[in-house]
């Protein structure tokens, strides 16, 4: 099949919460109709449907391009200052991912947002990005990005020298100048003296249409959904809304038409498509690194908390069946894998009890372990009552 001449690099879907209104599937099924050879997500401010759309978009033949569509705070991410939309509120970043480098730090930089930067928007800032920037692939944003709002301020030698940060700290290679057509006067403004720093930096220019909606006529859908966002009404003649109905997800030859003065914007979509190649195993455990005391390992760590707590549990002596049993289960546990598993679990069970939070006595197989009991992760004796450990892991 002849793919089409352009890849979607600023697309919204139903995770762009009370903003975006295309559902990941449908999403995924107009880029494959439109013969797009890949696509990208770029939800605000998160990856909550990064992994739907990756599986949706690989079934569907459709390259998956994970990224997001960062805020990025005017100075520091712990600063709380003005949260509205304004010059002085956080600005737009789209961010691909490249490789798993790219998809780690992506996904450290959302969990910082959210952890650290919190402030009506989960946000990041420029010491956070200098940090997290291997495998990751920049475009310098909307009319709500650093470098738009400086040149909308009139500042435009302040727009090249973020602009020329932004490409220092990401690399050449992988910093972008993002221009798009709505029909707005404003962004044609910024569009001529954004081409101009790109021209300054040696950047090159790619073409985005910030998709929040699938088709043009979805465009009054997607007026309600800001309505209810900004707890507005469509009778409301001065409720929020995008000036134009053009944020949809267009044809190649829609964007041809758009970008017909400048080809290369469209041509470099398939450049930046053909840099961003993530793949995730899915057909592995991926488990947190448990850090254990000097001088153990995994395995013997925890098998010397689970002696202690045989031997808490089963005072005064556990005896030689229940010896063999712990051996037998931890000899599993370390065969397979899961030594940390368990200590993780461990960690956080003993923290909720020490802090007065609820814990149930067990669930489910698990309750068959042995170990798990002496460890206090259950409170359920398997040996009281005949319960299996091969079902919970069976080797």
């Amino acid at each position: 099949m002849q793919h089409s001449e352009f890849v979607h690099l600023h697309v919204h879907s139903e995770y762009s919460l009370l903003d975006g209104a295309a559902q990941l599937e449908k999403l995924v099924a107009r880029a494959k109709a439109l013969r797009f050879p890949a696509i990208a997500l770029t939800d605000h401010g998160n990856l909550f449907g990064a992994i739907d759309f990756y599986l949706a978009a690989q079934k569907a033949g459709v390259k998956p391009i994970l990224g997001c569509e960062l805020y990025v705070a005017p100075g520091s991410r712990k600063d709380r200052g003005s949260q509205d939309g304004g010059y002085e509120g956080a600005n737009h970043l789209t961010v691909l991912v490249r490789d798993r480098a790219g998809y780690r730090n992506l996904v450290r930089l959302v969990s910082k947002a959210y952890l650290e930067g919190f402030y009506y928007k989960p946000r990041v800032d420029r010491e956070l990005l200098a940090q997290h920037a291997e495998g990751l692939l920049v475009l310098s944003g909307c009319l709500n990005s650093e470098v738009s709002r400086l040149i909308s301020a009139g500042d435009a030698a302040r727009a090249r020298e973020t602009a020329g940060w932004y490409q220092e700290v990401f690399g050449r290679d992988h910093y972008f100048m993002e221009v798009q057509a709505h029909g707005l006067e404003e962004q044609a403004r910024v569009t001529a003296a954004t081409l101009e720093i790109a021209r300054a930096l040696g950047a090159p220019v790619v073409g985005t249409n910030d998709s929040h909606y699938l088709e043009a006529g979805h465009a009054h859908a997607h007026e309600a959904l800001l309505c209810i966002q900004t707890g507005t009404t469509l009778g409301d003649p001065d409720r929020f809304r995008f000036s134009t109905q053009e944020f949809h997800v267009k044809s190649a030859e829609e964007m041809a038409r758009v970008f017909a003065e400048l080809p290369e914007a469209c041509r470099n979509t398939l450049a930046v498509a053909e840099r961003c190649n993530l793949t995730l195993d899915f057909g592995a455990f991926h488990l947190p690194r448990y850090v254990v005391p000097a001088g153990h390992t995994l395995d013997s760590y925890l098998g010397e908390l689970a002696r202690a707590g045989l031997r808490h549990r089963y005072a005064p002596g556990p005896g030689d069946a229940l010896e063999a049993r712990l051996a037998h289960e931890l000899g599993v546990i370390e065969k397979m894998g899961f030594a940390g598993y368990f200590l993780v679990v461990w960690d956080f069970i003993r923290y909720a009890r020490q802090q007065g939070i609820a814990v149930g006595p067990g669930r489910g197989s698990s309750a068959g372990s042995l170990v798990a009991y002496c460890l206090e992760i259950t409170n359920i004796d398997p040996m009281r009552y005949g319960l299996l450990f091969e079902r919970f892991l069976n080797p």
